[in-house]
């Protein structure tokens, strides 16, 4: 009898899919973000409080420094066991 090898290709295939999804997205509103400081520091009808509010929500979303320990955590690396 042969035995049931448990195939996780579609799963592990609809996971990457997600994951890139996902990275589309938050891709897509990064460069919402930065088009949009731009045109804040190009414009001079843009007062300037709009001008340091778009540089303050640039320098807060994709500037900022994340510790690996946080990255590790919100992937799971403490729950789960890895296998290679």
């Amino acid at each position: 009898m042969i035995p049931y090898l448990r195939n996780n290709q579609d799963h592990l295939a609809e996971e990457f899919r997600r994951a890139e999804n996902y990275l589309l997205q938050e891709s897509r509103i990064a460069l919402l973000k930065i088009q949009s400081w731009q045109f804040a520091m190009k414009t001079p009808e843009v007062g300037l409080h709009y001008q340091q509010e778009a540089e303050a929500m640039v320098k807060q979303s994709l500037l900022n420094l994340v510790p690996n320990n946080f990255v590790l955590s919100e992937e799971g690396y403490f729950i789960r066991p890895v296998t290679n």
